[in-house]
């Protein structure tokens, strides 16, 4: 797996992404692209259009040029890496394709004057693939633009990278220091075999299991732990843990600490399927290590508080600088 996959898909649309336009659409829908779900298929389920496909599907093209589709991305940041999987698509996937990118201001949803800029070249492309491309351009992008040449279906496409947060919605205000859509990242974790702890940091509230964090079981002394980066160093005013869906699988106990051990929340004793709040005054802190005793899995976690400000200032020198043609 390269190593951009660990990062979180900017695309995806349980993170606010969107296909906003296409070329065309004939066969199946251009919105299926950012679905969170691996591409499904069931054999013989025809439509008044044809085979039913879990992806984005073009007419056959008779005429000069391309198909497209714009993602608007639910979190801008810089891309690391894309991936374009024809899964499913054997007979009927498009030769080559290419993706470029952009970013814009406001709720521009089909930026064609936007100043593309190529981030992946026109490449081979094979059937029922995941294609991994990394992408070195040091931007932030609100948009990409997934060129197919010359028509054909894609099931997903994935945008990873690193979110930059517009520090307009970040500075002077009380926010919540661990979400993922404000930059923070689970940077060190113990276990993670049923799902990914960044999905602790995903917004609004998990639907099942599935969307939160949840470890194996745990068979010898010890308890399971994830590290979180916050969205930049602040001062903690507010934790909410949360267990909602986890009803026989919650953890016992819940600690927050500094990674070099200073307590935050002593271990504390929490309940299956709720959402349980301390009111917390620590001390500047950039990261923080949720430990739960012994295992099982938490839907959301939930640091509120306040930047410091000097962190204020690097992030507003950031998104100033990644805002800036190369």
């Amino acid at each position: 797996m390269s190593d951009f996959m660990s990062l979180p898909d900017l695309a995806v649309r349980t993170l606010g992404g969107s296909v906003t336009a296409a070329s065309d659409e004939s066969f199946a829908a251009k919105e299926n692209l950012v679905n969170p779900w691996p591409p499904a298929f069931r054999p013989e389920t025809f439509g008044p259009k044809g085979q039913e496909y879990d992806g984005w599907e073009t007419r056959r093209r008779r005429e000069p040029g391309h198909d497209w589709a714009v993602v608007r991305l639910g979190l801008p940041g810089v891309i690391r890496g894309v991936v374009i999987d024809t899964a499913w698509f054997t007979g009927n996937y498009p030769p080559h394709a290419s993706v470029e990118a952009c970013a814009v201001d406001g709720p521009a949803d089909d930026p064609a004057d936007a100043g593309w800029t190529e981030i992946v070249p026109k490449s081979p492309l094979k059937g029922d693939t995941a294609h991994a491309f990394p992408v070195a351009a040091e931007r932030l992008f609100t948009h990409v633009r997934l060129n197919i040449f010359p028509d054909g279906g894609i099931a997903r496409i994935r945008v990873h990278g690193d979110v930059v947060p517009d520090p307009a919605f970040l500075t002077g205000l009380t926010v919540d220091l661990a979400a993922l859509e404000n930059g923070a990242r689970v940077v060190e974790c113990s276990d993670m075999f049923y799902s990914s702890p960044d999905n602790m940091l995903f917004p609004g509230l998990a639907r099942n299991q599935a969307e939160g964090w949840e470890t194996a079981r745990r068979r010898e002394p010890g308890n399971e732990w994830a590290v979180v980066r916050l969205a930049a160093p602040g001062t903690i005013r507010l934790a909410e843990i949360d267990t909602t869906n986890l009803k026989f699988n919650a953890p016992a106990e819940v600690s927050l600490t500094t990674p070099d051990g200073m307590a935050l929340l002593p271990r504390t004793r929490v309940r299956p399927d709720a959402r349980h709040r301390f009111r917390l005054e620590t001390p500047e802190v950039s990261h923080v290590r949720v430990d739960i005793h012994p295992d099982g899995g938490l839907a959301r976690l939930r640091l509120w508080g306040s930047l410091t400000s000097a962190a204020e200032r690097s992030l507003a020198e950031r998104w100033a600088a990644l805002r800036r043609p190369d």
